[in-house]
């Protein structure tokens, strides 16, 4: 069983930054694809970034050099790093595990665990 955490969300500007973190317990994230997505109030949940274990990434075209998934398997965390907020970028941001997956996924339903999510919000 793997409980993830996630933190670093909050109000920024336009233009600024944020580090979204997401912690695991229970396990390490050696061997696991890790994605972040988000939900808009009155959208559905999309997806933002992910990394296999293999150390390939994926991003949506709409993050696509502004974020960046980092991972660093000793600290058992995998980090978003926003840069360059847009006021549509404003969502509630969740990381989700998927267990022996060395590709990045797009697909949320093959994610096993999720965490409980982190506000993002980002001022005009």
């Amino acid at each position: 069983q793997v409980q993830l955490v996630e933190s670093g969300g909050g109000l920024v500007q336009a233009g600024g930054s944020l580090r979204l973190s997401c912690a695991a317990s229970g396990r390490t994230f050696t061997n696991y694809a890790v994605g972040w997505f988000r939900q808009a109030p009155g959208k559905e949940r999309e997806f933002v970034a992910a990394d296999g274990w293999s150390g390939a990434t994926a991003y949506a075209d709409s993050v696509k050099g502004r974020f960046a998934i980092l991972r660093d398997n000793a600290k058992s965390t995998v980090y978003l790093q926003m840069n360059s907020l847009k006021p549509e970028d404003t969502a509630v941001y969740y990381c989700a595990a998927e267990p022996g997956r060395w590709a990045p996924r797009r697909d949320p339903v093959y994610y096993e665990y999720w965490g409980q999510g982190t506000q993002v919000t980002v001022s005009s």
